[in-house]
C-alpha cells in the first residue's frame, strides 16, 4: 500500500473521532483532530515503551514506569475530546499531564537544579494551540502549581535521592534540553499552521462572499442603528443606476420616495428590535440631475447576531420588483372588470327575471281559464290539449325563471334570509306531499324517513322549504318508473342532515365537480332524456352556504344519487346559530356599499 493511500485511512478514521458537534466547522475539527492524532500517539508510544523500561536497571523500573504510565494518560485526554467535543478541557487535562510528568522527573533528578525544569515553560506553550486566552491561563496555572510544588520539596528537603543516570550529566542536560526546545519548536510550528490555514478559510471565505455581492442583482447593504448605511454592494449600480458611494451615510433614505420613507423608518426599527421586517417603497434611480425614475423595491432586513459584522445594526438585502407590482395592478384591474361584469350580469338576469315574470304569470292564468272552459265549451279536444300545453310550458318557464331570479340575488347578495327557530319534519313531510302525485305519475315510489325526537333548527322555513323541493324534484325526473326516492331527516351532531336517496340513473363520477355550477348538467347532450336548466341544485348549493352548511353528492354511474345537505343547529336545540346574523350582516354591508 502507498504511502499516500495509509495517510487518507489514517485521516479518514480520525475524521471518525472527531465530535460531531464541529463536523461542520472545518477550522474547529480540524484542531480536535490534530489534538487527538497527537496525544494518542504519544499516549500509545509511552504504553509501547513501558514492556521495554522494565528490563534494565532495577533502580530505575519504578522511575520510568511511573513516567510511562503519566505520559500515557495522554489517551484519557483525546478520547475525552473526542466523546465531547471540549477542547479546552482537553488542552487543560494535557497540561495536567505533562505538569506531572515533568513534576516526576525533577524530583527524581536533582529539584530545581532537574534538567527537565524547562520543560514547565512547555506547557503553556501547547495550551496556546487552542485558541483560547483562558485555557492559557490555566495551563499556565497549572504549571506554576507544578513548579512552586517541585520549588517546596526542594527547598524543605524533602526531595528524593536523584537517580543514577548512564552518561555525562552535560551531554544528557543537553539532549533533554534540546528535546524541549525541538518539542516548542513543533508546538510553534502547528500554531503557525493553524493561523495560515484560519487565514486561508477566512479570505476564501471573503473572497466567496465578495463574489456573491459582486454578481447577484439585489443590493446588500449594511446600517447603523442610526440607519445611515456604512456597507454597499457593487450592484448599487444595476439596482439604482448609482455609485455605491452614493448610498453610504443618509445617501439611500434620500433616494426612498417622501411617502414611502415612514414605513421604511418604521422597517428599520421594527428590524432593529424584533430582529427582522420586509418593506416594499419606491426607489429614486439616476443621478438627481438626470430625470427621475423610479422603481418599487422590496427589502428584506435582519438584525445579525452582535458579532456576526461589526458596525452592523442591520443588514438588508433590497430587490427590483417593479415588474410584479406590474403584474399586481393587471391582476387587480382584471379581477376589478371582472367582478363589475359578474355584478352586472346579476343585475341584467335580475331585472329580465322580474320582467318576464308579470307576461308569464298572464299567460298561465288565461290559459288555465281557457283550460277550465270557464267561458264556454271547446268545440274540439285538440283546442283542450293546446291550453293545456301552453299552461304546463308556462309554468315550466316561471319555475326557470323563479330560480334565475335566486340564483342571481343569492350572487349578488341580496336574497332575504330571515332565520328563525321552527321543526323541519313537518316542511319535509309537506314536501313530500306535494311531489307525491308527480313522482306517482311518473311510477316512482316516494317515502319519508324522520329520526324521533330532533330539535328545533334556527334557519329560514323558506329556503329549506325550497331546497327540499329542488332535491326532490331532481331525483324524482331523473329516476326511472319502478324506482324508489327516500327523503330522510336525522340528526348529525349539531346538525341536521337531510338525505335524498334515489335509485335514478346516477351521475359519472368526472361530472361530480361540476355539479352546482348554474346550467350545468351531468347529461347536457342534446339528446338527453330529461329536460331541465342545472339551475336547481345551484340554488339548493347556494341556500345551503348562505346557512353555513354544507351540501356533498354520492353518486355511482347507473345505480342513484344521494344529496346529502348538512345545516347547523346548536348542541342542546335552545341555542341560536350565529351563521346566519352574520352572514345578512356581510350582506347588508355589501348592499350599503353598493348604494354608495
Amino acid at each position: 500500500m502507498r504511502s499516500r493511500d495509509i495517510k487518507s485511512a489514517l485521516e479518514r478514521w480520525l475524521d471518525q473521532l472527531v465530535h460531531a458537534s464541529v463536523i461542520d466547522d472545518q477550522s474547529e475539527a480540524r484542531r480536535q483532530r490534530g489534538f487527538i492524532a497527537t496525544h494518542l500517539a504519544s499516549g500509545c508510544l509511552a504504553f509501547c515503551l513501558m514492556p521495554a523500561c522494565l528490563v534494565g536497571d532495577t533502580s530505575l523500573i519504578d522511575f520510568t514506569a511511573t513516567a510511562m504510565a503519566v505520559l500515557g494518560l495522554e489517551v484519557l485526554a483525546a478520547l475525552y475530546v473526542s466523546h465531547t467535543g471540549n477542547l479546552a478541557r482537553g488542552y487543560l487535562m494535557s497540561a495536567a499531564v505533562l505538569t506531572t510528568l515533568v513534576s516526576w522527573v525533577a524530583l527524581h533528578s536533582g529539584g530545581l537544579s532537574s534538567f527537565s525544569i524547562v520543560w514547565f515553560a512547555i506547557v503553556p506553550i501547547e495550551a496556546a494551540m487552542s485558541g483560547r486566552r483562558q485555557t492559557i491561563l490555566a495551563a499556565t496555572s497549572i504549571s506554576a502549581i507544578g513548579f512552586i510544588a517541585v520549588t517546596a520539596i526542594d527547598l524543605f528537603g524533602a526531595s528524593v535521592r536523584p537517580l543514577t543516570l548512564a552518561g555525562d550529566g552535560a551531554i544528557v542536560n543537553t539532549t533533554v534540553s534540546l528535546l524541549g526546545l525541538a518539542y516548542a519548536f513543533g508546538v510553534a510550528i502547528g500554531i503557525e499552521r493553524r493561523e495560515r490555514l484560519s487565514q486561508r478559510a477566512a479570505t476564501l471565505q471573503e473572497n466567496r462572499y465578495r463574489l456573491l455581492a459582486d454578481t447577484m442583482s439585489d443590493l446588500v447593504t449594511c446600517h447603523a442603528t442610526s440607519g445611515d448605511v456604512s456597507f454597499v454592494s457593487p450592484a448599487a449600480t444595476r439596482l439604482a443606476a448609482t455609485r455605491p458611494a452614493d448610498l453610504l451615510g443618509d445617501g439611500l433614505f434620500r433616494r426612498v420616495h417622501v411617502a414611502d420613507r415612514p414605513a421604511y423608518l418604521a422597517a428599520l426599527s421594527q428590524a432593529l428590535h424584533a430582529g427582522s421586517a420586509t418593506v416594499e417603497f419606491r426607489l429614486r434611480c439616476g443621478d438627481e440631475t438626470e430625470v427621475e425614475t423610479w422603481i418599487w423595491a422590496e427589502a428584506h432586513m435582519r438584525r445579525p447576531d452582535a458579532d456576526t459584522v461589526e458596525g452592523a445594526a442591520i443588514v438588508t438585502v433590497t430587490r427590483n420588483i417593479s415588474e410584479r407590482k406590474r403584474h399586481e395592478t393587471e391582476l387587480e384591474t382584471c379581477r376589478n372588470e371582472a367582478e363589475a361584469a359578474s355584478f352586472a350580469k346579476t343585475r341584467f338576469l335580475a331585472n329580465m327575471s322580474h320582467e318576464l315574470r308579470t307576461p308569464l304569470n298572464a299567460i298561465i292564468g288565461f290559459s288555465d281559464i281557457l283550460t277550465q272552459e270557464l267561458f264556454g265549451k271547446f268545440e274540439f279536444d285538440r283546442q283542450r290539449e293546446y291550453s293545456q300545453l301552453i299552461k304546463e310550458s308556462g309554468e315550466h318557464l316561471l319555475q326557470v325563471v323563479n330560480d334565475i331570479l335566486d340564483l342571481s340575488k343569492i350572487e349578488s347578495g341580496t336574497f332575504d334570509v330571515t332565520p328563525e327557530p321552527f321543526e323541519l319534519p313537518p316542511i319535509a313531510k309537506r314536501c313530500v306531499q306535494i311531489l307525491r302525485p308527480q313522482a306517482e305519475q311518473a311510477g316512482v315510489e316516494l317515502s319519508l324517513e324522520v329520526e324521533p325526537g330532533l330539535p328545533e333548527i334556527v334557519a329560514d322555513p323558506r329556503s329549506c322549504r325550497q331546497i327540499l323541493l329542488n332535491l326532490l324534484s331532481n331525483a324524482v325526473k331523473f329516476t326511472d318508473r319502478g324506482g324508489s326516492v327516500v327523503c330522510s331527516v336525522r340528526r348529525d351532531g349539531r346538525r341536521i342532515a337531510l338525505a335524498v336517496r334515489d335509485t335514478g340513473i346516477g351521475i359519472a363520477a368526472d361530472d361530480l365537480p361540476r355539479l352546482g355550477q348554474p346550467f350545468v348538467q351531468a347529461d347536457s347532450g342534446y339528446d338527453r332524456k330529461h329536460e331541465g336548466t342545472g339551475l336547481g341544485l345551484s340554488v339548493v348549493k347556494g341556500l345551503v352556504q348562505l346557512h353555513g352548511g354544507q351540501l356533498r353528492i354520492d353518486s355511482i354511474k347507473g345505480k342513484g344519487t344521494t344529496v346529502l345537505v348538512l345545516l347547523p343547529i346548536s348542541a342542546n336545540g335552545h341555542e341560536t346559530v350565529t351563521q346566519l346574523p352574520r352572514i345578512k350582516q356581510v350582506i347588508e354591508s355589501q348592499r350599503a356599499a353598493r348604494r354608495a
